[in-house]
């Protein structure tokens, strides 16, 4: 299976400082092989962010190669009857949390670290998002991009309860006070949802940095004109955010599904299937 995901998607990353930063406290992963991509943006003074979100992006990686060696993504779970990939990334997501907790309660130079975290595990045609905080998954789809994931943030609060339109939110001054982190208390709540893939989708993750210098609109035109070049497309939106101030560390991950990568099923559990 390792195999036909290396063939089936296709991964690009880029970060930067941006240019008002003086260092990069964003962390990025892809494991091909695993169908896995990880993105996290620290928070915290002296360099704390920084390792914040190495903690949670080096654990995810970790953790998630060594449970996908005894758990086969595509299964149901036995108490809920969720795919397994939600389980995990659930499961481990808080062992990042707790890490980088005990981290920043045991060394007083980290006191109060944390991070966003943004996590896709592609699998069975499927792919499993988890999230904290206000880092994003975006997808576009044929000519449509949507964002996928739902920003933990005060300024999305605002939005929902109608206290402010998106376009004012764009001005706020709010936009960097989110609800929920990594690392910050002894347990958080990683919202995770599964969603079916279709061949040609393109999905990003990336770090507020992207979101809240470049509009939707210019994501979109970006990687609908450079979606042939993965490498540059990602390249690119760094660029413009930089272009447009880059007032924060910028991360993108890009993972275009070139081909079908449904599980091996037995017959046995083809023939299940066909009579639920």
């Amino acid at each position: 299976m390792a195999e036909k995901l290396a063939t089936s998607l296709e991964f690009a990353t880029a970060t930067d400082p941006g240019m008002v930063r003086s260092h990069n406290e964003d962390s990025i992963a892809t494991e091909a092989e695993i169908g896995l991509a990880v993105l996290a943006d620290g928070m915290g003074g002296y360099n704390a962010g920084e390792v914040a979100s190495g903690i949670a992006v080096a654990m995810l990686t970790t953790e998630m190669k060594q449970a996908l060696q005894s758990h086969e993504p595509h299964r149901l779970a036995a108490s809920g009857g969720e795919p397994m990939a939600a389980v995990l990334v659930r499961e481990n997501s808080g062992k990042a949390n707790a890490a980088i907790y005990q981290t920043a309660q045991s060394q007083p130079q980290y006191a109060g670290m944390g991070t966003t975290l943004v996590v896709a595990l592609f699998f069975d045609n499927r792919v499993t998002v988890g999230h904290i905080g206000d880092s994003r998954l975006y997808r576009l789809r044929k000519q449509e991009l949507s964002q996928v994931t739902r920003d933990h943030s005060l300024l999305q609060e605002q939005i929902d309860s109608g206290m402010l339109t998106k376009e004012q939110a764009r001005y706020s001054q709010n936009k960097n006070l989110v609800t929920r982190a990594v690392g910050i208390d002894p347990n958080v709540e990683t919202e995770v949802h599964t969603y079916d893939v279709e061949k040609g989708d393109l999905y990003l993750l990336c770090s507020d940095g992207l979101s809240d210098m470049v509009t939707d609109e210019d994501i979109q035109e970006t990687l609908d004109a450079m979606r042939g070049n993965l490498p540059l497309a990602a390249q690119q939106l760094v660029q413009l955010a930089n272009d447009c101030g880059g007032r924060d560390n910028i991360s993108v991950i890009l993972v275009r599904v070139l081909d079908d990568f449904a599980a091996p099923r037995s017959w046995l559990a083809k023939l299940t299937a066909w009579f639920r």
